[in-house]
């Protein structure tokens, strides 16, 4: 188990092995075409939060942007980009990062003060329902929603947050992984991952939310066992980093969303893990009424009912002062409650 899951211990101390390692690093993807492309939903939404005068994360200098591949294939996969070039097994010319290496946030740079120091702890995850009724209005609101999330996560995640969806797979994972993108450091990053998928199918929330949450609860508990017994020989081991999983969602699960949030929990109490060890913030964009109850029943029902610790959070795209479709992007404070409301109680609790 442990060369499956190395990027959720601290120390990274697992080795890779690229033909099971679900969240091994990729091979780079191809140098952006030279061609001009029109500015996609993901860049039109980082510059209207960028230039709103409220928005305490603009800066004048935006993230340059990669241009648009020939055709519309797949998207490849990314590995974290280095300043380094590096050559290439056939000794070919050397080959630079494909991406900018430098973000709306550099980590070297963030302050040991920011209200978002704490998500260093964390491994960030983002599952994206990519299902048909994401088209339209809703998949342009979580262009926005990202553009204005992704900065903050990659600037606190050392080794880059990753991204599922819950249909589109990976391509280039090896079959029966979870499919995801992994190690993903730039906001550039994932504006040519969002911009090459495309919604369609159902809504299995529950299902790719299980295919993340059971391998990791499984490497979890084995981390856990090895600290008990080697703490009776004063050795120290590291356990594996708290997660938090981000769910851009504008719709009803098709599946059965809730006793996998349930069974995870019961697992975590269990182990007496720690109470952030897991978090679940389900951020609405859309306008459903029906996915809107759904999604507070499982951020406020669930830990009473069933005796389990509260792991869910729920926050809408379109809160106070959102704006239609998100034009004024979130302010501060619901920036906060996103990134932390499923493990920080206190933002749990609040409104936006």
């Amino acid at each position: 188990m442990d060369n499956i899951f190395r990027r959720f211990s601290s120390r990274k101390s697992f080795k890779n092995n690229s033909s099971s390692n679900m969240f091994s690093r990729q091979p780079p993807p191809p140098p952006p075409s030279d061609q001009p492309s029109q500015p996609s939903q993901f860049t039109m939404a980082w510059a209207r939060n960028n230039q709103d005068p409220n928005n305490p994360f603009a800066v004048t200098t935006p993230t340059r942007r990669p241009q648009a591949p020939q055709a519309a294939e797949p998207p490849p996969p990314y590995s974290p980009s280095s300043s380094t070039p590096k050559s290439n097994n056939n000794n070919s010319d050397t080959v630079g990062p494909p991406y900018p290496t430098n973000d709306l946030h550099n980590p070297a740079q963030v302050e040991n003060d920011s209200p978002y120091a704490f998500l260093r702890s964390f491994d960030t995850i983002f599952l994206i329902d990519d299902s048909g009724s994401m088209a339209g209005r809703s998949w342009r609101e979580t262009a926005a929603a990202l553009a204005a999330i992704a900065p903050i996560c990659t600037a606190h995640d050392p080794d880059g947050i990753d991204v599922y969806f819950l249909n589109h797979r990976n391509p280039h994972t090896p079959a029966g992984s979870p499919g995801g993108y992994t190690n993903i450091t730039t906001t550039a990053a994932v504006q040519n991952l969002f911009r090459n998928v495309r919604p369609f199918g159902g809504t299995p929330t529950g299902t790719r939310l299980n295919t993340i949450l059971k391998p990791y609860l499984s490497e979890l508990a084995d981390s856990l066992d090895r600290q008990a017994r080697l703490a009776r020989n004063g050795t120290t081991v590291p356990v594996v980093k708290p997660l938090n999983i981000i769910v851009i969602t504008d719709g009803v699960p098709s599946d059965d969303v809730e006793s996998v949030i349930v069974n995870a929990a019961r697992k975590l109490d269990a182990l007496s893990a720690e109470p952030w060890q897991v978090g679940i913030q389900f951020f609405q964009v859309g306008r459903e009424p029906e996915a809107r109850d759904m999604l507070r029943e499982l951020d406020d029902a669930l830990s009473g009912e069933y005796h389990i610790r509260d792991m869910v959070d729920t926050v809408p795209w379109n809160g106070k002062g959102g704006g239609e479709e998100g034009r004024e992007g979130l302010t501060a404070q619901g920036l906060l409650k996103v990134c932390l409301g499923s493990v920080v109680r206190r933002w749990d609790r609040r409104s936006i």
